[in-house]
């Protein structure tokens, strides 16, 4: 068994026998554990009573923290004319039609959200085996597909996060930098936690939201009291 570091050692020495916290808890220890050289950032994930194999049981959505993600977002919009006038404006780092359509396909993917105006899905739809398994495809179901796309590009850049469930039932998503307050990161999992709580589907039967961990990027993850981050 390979020998553990010491940072590594220290950190799960903080970890052992804590678990079911609640969030003010969890954040704390979490920030209290983070000494990597980078600003970490504080990753949630759900483990959810649903079958995303069943079209009825499928969770989607998004959800705009209230202290945003710390993160450079860089966003391209598939939009022509006075879209793409309109988007570029609102900060868009890439806009274009069938150029970018070119540059996707040739491997040259520089974007973490696409956006896309719905006369352009023709196009945007020849590369659904590119950006699908990569979780880029505009969907207008998270507002991707949408003729306002000044104001989708905003949502983006201003902490916007879009989740999805995983085959086997789980949401992961970064909401914050562990540089971040303990009141802030305490409010953006509170926040997300709830969009995903409101997400729930017709066809989910029995506990929804079974399980909720936060770590940071090089941390352990501490389980989370579920009656403690959900608040509606």
């Amino acid at each position: 068994m390979a020998k553990l570091g010491k940072r590594t050692r220290a950190a799960r020495e903080a970890f052992a026998g804590k678990e079911d916290l609640t969030v003010e808890a969890a954040v704390a220890l979490i920030k209290g554990a983070a000494s990597a050289k980078f600003d970490e950032t504080l990753e949630v994930a759900l483990n959810l009573g649903v079958d995303p194999r069943h079209a009825d049981q499928m969770v989607r959505g998004k959800v705009t923290l209230p202290n945003g993600t710390g993160k450079t977002v860089r966003v391209a919009v598939f939009a022509r004319g006075d879209k793409a006038d309109e988007a570029t404006a609102a900060g868009a780092d890439i806009v274009g039609a069938e150029d970018l359509m070119q540059e996707i396909q040739g491997g040259t993917i520089n974007f973490d959200r696409c956006i896309a105006t719905p006369d352009m899905m023709p196009i945007v739809g020849r590369l659904g085996k590119i950006l699908g398994p990569r979780n880029l495809m505009p969907n207008p179901k998270v507002g991707t597909v949408t003729m306002d796309v000044a104001e989708a590009v905003k949502s983006a850049k201003g902490g916007e996060v879009q989740f999805k469930v995983e085959k086997a039932g789980v949401i992961h998503a970064g909401i914050g930098k562990v540089s971040f307050g303990e009141a802030e990161l305490v409010e953006n999992v509170r926040a997300f936690c709830d969009a995903v709580a409101k997400a729930k589907p017709a066809g989910a039967k029995g506990s929804y939201m079974q399980k909720i961990s936060l770590s940071s990027t090089m941390g352990p993850g501490v389980s989370v009291e579920v009656s403690s981050a959900i608040v509606i």
